[in-house]
């Protein structure tokens, strides 16, 4: 039977950021078909931006990220990070990838990588172009189809989904009506998977 896990993330989110290839990697050994789904921080469900934490918090979420950057083996550039704009249009191109058939995947990760890692400035067009043409996509095609209605639908409907399925932040996994939030949580969605439902 084919096992549909629904997949909620950002790429501007560093937790998205240091799961994605543990989740990928999940999916892959458990048969698992990915639904992915790109908003941003669902605040009318109690989601919270970090920048509007209290810096007690974000310094512990801060320490965090980089106890788990370790665990999963990945780079993470948190501190002197130059002034980046928004990093929420990246997810239009990885949509586009995805209705479009392409590795959507591999999409996200080059974009996750350059920011998270580069620091590179994915909210700018011709940035986000550069940076999936160097990972083997026609970065100019995926720039001209992020305005288009299939694509703003989707982020459109992605944010709306989110919301009503009870999503708040990110990444969250949702499988046979289950919610499981925070790459932290990848071992009991595992379980889950191989059939010990909560």
């Amino acid at each position: 039977m084919t096992k549909l896990v629904e997949y909620f993330f950002s790429i501007g989110s560093p937790w998205s950021y240091i799961g994605f290839d543990a989740f990928v990697e999940l999916a892959a050994k458990n048969g698992v078909v990915i639904t992915p789904y790109l908003t941003t921080v669902v605040e009318e469900n109690g989601g919270i931006f970090s920048r509007n934490r209290p810096e007690i918090r974000r310094a512990y979420w801060t320490r965090d990220l980089k106890r788990w950057a370790r665990v999963r083996g990945k780079e993470l550039r948190l501190e002197h990070r130059p002034e980046l704009s928004d990093p929420t249009p990246a997810s239009l191109f990885v949509i586009a990838a995805y209705l479009d058939g392409l590795d959507w995947i591999g999409a996200a990760r080059a974009l996750q990588h350059a920011f998270w890692v580069a620091a590179r400035d994915i909210g700018k067009p011709d940035v986000r172009e550069a940076i999936v043409t160097a990972a083997g996509f026609d970065g100019a095609a995926l720039l001209r189809r992020q305005a288009d209605d299939d694509v703003q639908n989707k982020w459109s409907a992605d944010r709306v989904h989110a919301r009503d399925s009870g999503v708040f932040g990110f990444p969250t996994y949702v499988y046979d009506g289950e919610i499981y939030w925070g790459q932290d949580n990848l071992p009991f969605l595992e379980r889950h998977l191989r059939g010990d439902r909560p």
